[in-house]
């Protein structure tokens, strides 16, 4: 999708202004504190990628893992990997060269990523919902409702509307231009101050935010809270306790993942709405962009049985 935005920018938007480039402030200008956070961000990086590897090596080589659930979750993780990948390396990089510049084209390819990439983890997180609806709601009927293909077009139907999302943002930054104050007080290109920075009309772009958010954020979630309304009448229909345990005990993980994510950004929202310091937002941001992706293998890992079981006998054959 990047050739077509950079033609939809040389055809039909030449007569305008255009920032070379933008300067991303980061989280502090302290040096002595910028230090130290290169060297926390550096290890949560490092982790995140470790930890997410290692569940889809866990995934891919457990045959006992080869189910809808697993699948669901080898490709959210992932998606973490990329989605850190997409913000806290050039963070590093602009600490290490003391230089906080990132070209427009990189600026609005890293809010592109970030858009498709978060996306995609909502639209994940609402499969793998409806995947433990179908498991405890209809168990009977759960390989023949989750088989490999509707896997397969769940998934794909992620990709495609993140991407459509990520894509029509993108195209509308285009058409904005910018006048002398280019600097983002984030580190890393984020849509809401990006057109906050444009000197053009905005008021299309605002309003596709709002549409957006609630047909590509809202509806995933609701499909989340009506899912596990579903599940949570089942359970209570049925007379056996261990039954009703052992079923909620699979939606564990799960349902830690999800209050991670949304409890994250759901806690940006209120930040950005109670503070005027747009730096405070930026480091409450780092709740949804780094923490839950470094910590969602850590949820699995020690909450699931069989992902246990399976990082035993990974770290066994290694060793």
């Amino acid at each position: 999708s990047l050739p077509l935005l950079i033609f939809f920018r040389n055809t039909e938007y030449t007569n305008q202004t255009f920032a070379s480039e933008f300067i991303l402030l980061g989280l502090t200008d302290d040096p002595e504190l910028q230090l130290i956070l290169f060297g926390i961000f550096l290890f949560m990086y490092l982790v995140t990628v470790l930890g997410n590897l290692i569940i889809i090596c866990a995934v891919s080589l457990n045959s006992k893992l080869h189910t809808p659930m697993y699948f669901f979750l080898s490709n959210l993780s992932f998606t973490d990997i990329c989605f850190i990948t997409s913000t806290v390396p050039k963070m590093l990089v602009n600490i290490q060269k003391q230089n906080n510049a990132i070209s427009y084209t990189d600026c609005l390819t890293q809010m592109y990523f970030v858009i498709f990439l978060g996306g995609m983890e909502n639209f994940l997180l609402a499969a793998m919902a409806y995947d433990r609806y179908v498991a405890i709601c209809h168990p009977l009927r759960y390989t023949v409702i989750m088989n490999p293909s509707i896997c397969i077009l769940l998934t794909l139907f992620s990709v495609l509307s993140s991407m459509i999302d990520a894509l029509l943002h993108s195209l509308l930054v285009l058409r904005l231009s910018f006048c002398t104050y280019l600097k983002i007080p984030h580190f890393f290109c984020e849509l809401a101050h990006i057109i906050k920075l444009s000197c053009s009309d905005t008021l299309i772009n605002n309003i596709v935010v709002y549409l957006a958010t609630f047909i590509f954020g809202g509806l995933p979630f609701w499909g989340i809270i009506l899912s596990y309304v579903q599940i949570v009448y089942s359970v209570l229909k049925k007379p056996s306790v261990r039954g009703n345990y052992k079923a909620l005990s699979t939606c564990g993980s799960h349902l830690s993942v999800v209050s991670l994510f949304y409890g994250s950004v759901i806690g940006v929202y209120i930040s950005f709405a109670v503070t005027d310091s747009s730096r405070k937002t930026a480091v409450a941001s780092v709740l949804y962009t780094v923490v839950p992706q470094m910590l969602n293998p850590f949820v699995y890992s020690l909450r699931n049985k069989d992902m246990k079981e399976a990082l035993r006998k990974l770290c066994g054959g290694i060793l």
